[in-house]
């Protein structure tokens, strides 16, 4: 046991960690510096010491078996564990976090995200009187903003509905709502026909659709007919891109539709089914109450407390606001 818990050391962890995410042994020695043989040699011994094979020799490739994998993934978790204590640390040293992760809604204004991270990172240093805090931002679809932070993986979220249980330790706040609007190009064959578009319309035609970006929790499917032929894109400008082009019909966030509205670029069609609407929350991790809260998260919660910021992340979608 002595020997398995001296062999299962971060080093060890991020080596398993590195070959498979490079796929190769040759790949992962050059990123950490090492010749193949050493790095061979180095797996080698930890296999020995936990008594299982984590690579298959047989394929040219870097292949986990199953003991591998697992490692894999509880190692990734330790390394990440390591990494939430040191950051506690330094926290309690100064107050400010050595990294805060933020998860954003795709459907909110990313121009309006970038100045408030201009806004953080001109921040003092005096006013600091600590380390410097990283930013690691993620942009989420639907289940997927509300999973990063109900799993750990980021300390706030903002654009989440308030659909899904909460585990506990997770503060939520109203940011606004968001309207909907039914979009075709005009040249799709559903510009010129009579309205209001009923479902049996609607289905002969093909949707398009923002995938859900949940991993674990059930994604959420938004205004699909069954049988009806599906698109489905990463982000909502890429669909936004696919409405343009006549490749589908289907909802867009209404101040991200307004100005192509406008120009004739798109146009809005009545439906049977009742216009969405979505009210989206702010959302972040507060187990020991506002007291314990980071400096850095501190921030980020009185710039949402503003409506003025809340509506910009609604509003403000191509550069300008509504």
């Amino acid at each position: 046991m002595t020997d398995r818990r001296q062999a299962l050391t971060p080093d060890a962890l991020l080596m398993v960690d590195t070959i498979a995410r490079n796929g190769s042994f040759a790949a992962a020695a050059r990123e950490l510096g090492k010749v193949p043989s050493a790095l061979t040699y180095s797996v080698r011994q930890l296999e020995e010491a936990l008594d299982v094979l984590l690579f298959d020799r047989s394929s040219r490739q870097a292949q986990l078996t199953a003991a591998g994998t697992e490692l894999l993934h509880e190692g990734r978790r330790l390394l990440q564990e390591m990494d939430a204590v040191a950051n506690r640390v330094r926290r309690v040293a100064s107050g400010w976090e050595a990294e805060l992760a933020i998860s954003v809604d795709d459907v909110l204004s990313m121009p309006t995200m970038f100045e408030l991270v201009e806004a953080f990172c001109s921040v003092p240093v005096d006013e600091r009187q600590g380390p410097a805090t990283r930013l690691r931002l993620r942009s989420e679809v639907l289940a997927g903003t509300w999973e990063a932070l109900a799993s750990g993986q980021v300390d706030l979220a903002i654009g989440v509905a308030a659909l899904f249980a909460n585990p506990g330790g997770i503060e939520m706040a109203p940011l606004g709502t968001i309207d909907f609007v039914y979009c075709v190009a005009p040249h799709h064959p559903l510009a010129s026909a009579a309205t209001p578009l009923a479902d049996s319309a609607l289905v002969h035609h093909r949707a398009v659709a923002v995938a859900d970006t949940a991993q674990r929790l059930s994604p959420i499917t938004v205004n699909l007919l069954p049988g009806q032929d599906v698109l489905t894109v990463p982000s909502m400008r890429a669909k936004l891109e696919a409405l343009l082009r006549g490749l589908g019909s289907g909802y867009l966030p209404e101040p991200l539709a307004r100005p192509h509205l406008e120009v004739g670029h798109l146009v809005a069609r009545e439906t049977v089914r009742q216009l969405p609407r979505a009210e989206l929350h702010y959302a972040w991790r507060a187990e020991r109450g506002h007291a314990g809260l980071g400096k850095a998260l501190q921030w980020w919660l009185a710039q949402l407390a503003s409506p003025t910021t809340r509506r910009a992340l609604i509003e403000r979608q191509a550069g300008r606001l509504g």
